[in-house]
């Protein structure tokens, strides 16, 4: 897609900080809205806030994990603004601790936000844009599904899923031919909600009592990390926007991570063990 305004943009997790970044600058661009959120007071918010800029907004509390919700926001964006050209497969949480301490319910939970949020999206509306020969799609991993740090076990199968289901999307819609396109994000470190992502964990999947100390110190680390990160979510966004505009699959948005992303490549190459990636600078 080469131009954005007029067109509709579709949305998940979009009252959090990035979700909620691509909303102000999609409609900043002439776009229409579809947005979604499992937090619906947060949700209500946005879209009043939207509102309140000029925004044409509609929205659904929605669970992206479960297909039902996702079918019936593509219902709720078709009925609005008769079209979808932008899917932005946003929602995500996050889980910390060693593998070892990761539950059941862990497990359903993250995949079931973070990658079946994700399928999904993508199930649901590549349909809708093939059949229009236009749209783009961008499905927000993480630096996490290009390396693999300690104390995010859950969390980094999640976004290498995503990666690996993007690519493979990529692929897919080249060998159509079709007009469609796709893109992935993966930032590192940036203020959000993140590490307070438990708020929202469904009733059926809560956590168990008791975490040992390694889980504790690792989800205080996350917390410091995400506080402490200097690019915003708007820098994001708009990063994300601009690689919709000149059609570029790879949304890469902290350089200085790169340097452990090319490590584990070169880890991979070369047959050696894991390098731990948060020690590696630049």
């Amino acid at each position: 897609m080469q131009q954005l305004e007029d067109k509709v943009a579709v949305i998940t997790g979009a009252a959090g900080a990035l979700g909620s970044a691509l909303a102000r600058q999609c409609a900043a661009r002439g776009m229409r809205l579809a947005i979604t959120d499992i937090d619906a007071s947060a949700l209500a918010a946005t879209e009043r806030a939207l509102k309140a800029g000029g925004a044409q907004v509609v929205s659904l509390a929605a669970d992206v994990s479960q297909l039902q919700d996702i079918r019936a926001l593509a219902e709720l964006t078709l009925s609005a603004w008769g079209a979808a050209h932008l899917i932005c497969n946003n929602a995500g949480v996050a889980t910390t601790g060693p593998v070892w301490e990761a539950t059941g319910a862990d497990w359903d939970w993250v995949l079931g936000v973070n990658l079946r949020g994700v399928i999904h999206g993508v199930q649901v509306f590549t349909p809708l844009l093939l059949a229009q020969n236009e749209g783009h799609i961008v499905n927000t991993a993480s630096v996490a599904g290009l390396i693999s740090p300690p104390g995010l076990g859950a969390y980094a199968v999640s976004k290498h899923a995503v990666v690996a289901l993007s690519e493979c999307l990529h692929h897919d819609l080249l060998q159509k031919k079709s007009a469609v396109r796709c893109s992935v994000v993966c930032p590192a470190y940036f203020p959000s909600g993140i590490a307070d992502a438990e708020r929202n964990r469904p009733a059926r999947l809560q956590a168990e009592d008791g975490k040992s100390l390694q889980r504790q110190a690792q989800e205080a680390g996350l917390r410091r990390a995400v506080q402490s990160g200097r690019m915003s979510a708007e820098d994001i966004a708009d990063m994300t926007l601009q690689a919709i505009l000149e059609e570029r699959f790879w949304v890469l948005t902290h350089p200085n991570i790169l340097g452990a992303v090319r490590a584990r490549m070169e880890d991979v190459l070369e047959g050696r063990n894991p390098t731990d990636p948060l020690g590696v600078k630049g």
